[in-house]
């Protein structure tokens, strides 16, 4: 049995998350957490995620949990859902700029105002809802989270800002929404995703079971 740790940090959709990754880990113990110990004996770690950036970094702060978050990003699998990928950049345009936890180099920026398709037609500010996801033509080979799912399946966003890496290898998936934007990133043991895996249905029931699973190597 291995220990997955939730990062609580007070803000974001534990209870679904936790419960998703329940339902696909059964014979392991799922545990919600803003204890810095429990998080760094964990064997495998998921960093969810809703809300500005300034909030969820000050969060972070006051629940004492930027080292532990970074230290684990870097020493076992890790998973960052939604807000939990956006702070693991290294700054945030919210707010009025805010600095975040910088595992990725890169910054994330607010959608365009009008954000317009090729047609001219004028999109929706925040993105939400069902979109394809793209596995990204510049990464090396598929990464092993996405074991199992189509190129090309469709899981469910809910954004306002999203992410511009400095390296393009680290992107592991794009989406078209005005533009193409990267939707999932990877690095070592860190594998992250704007999108939403727990309100994902069969696809995102697959990647987690998928990270549950996953060594931490790409």
């Amino acid at each position: 049995m291995q220990r997955i740790a939730v990062i609580d940090y007070g803000m974001g959709n534990l209870r679904s998350v936790s419960k998703a990754v329940e339902f696909v880990a059964p014979g392991d113990e799922v545990l919600v957490t803003s204890d810095a110990t429990l998080i760094n004996e964990a064997d495998r770690v998921i960093c969810p995620g809703q809300g500005a950036a300034s909030d969820c970094m000050q969060a972070l702060y006051e629940h004492g949990l930027i080292e532990v978050t970074k230290a684990v990003a870097n020493t076992r699998p890790f998973f960052g859902i939604c807000m939990g990928l956006q702070v693991l950049l290294t700054r945030s345009d919210e707010n009025g700029g805010v600095d975040c936890l910088g595992v990725f180099s890169g910054s994330v920026q607010r959608f365009a105002t009008p954000l317009l398709e090729k047609s001219q037609a004028r999109l929706k500010v925040p993105h939400m809802g069902w979109s394809e996801v793209t596995r990204y033509e510049a990464a090396q080979s598929a990464h092993p989270m996405w074991d199992g799912i189509d190129d090309g399946e469709r899981f469910y966003f809910a954004h306002s800002y999203y992410c511009v890496p400095t390296d393009p290898m680290h992107v592991a998936a794009t989406t078209q929404y005005g533009q193409s934007i990267a939707v999932a990133l990877a690095k070592d043991s860190v594998f992250a995703c704007q999108f939403h895996p727990e309100k994902s249905a069969n696809a995102g029931l697959q990647l987690l079971t998928n990270f549950v699973r996953w060594n931490g190597t790409a």
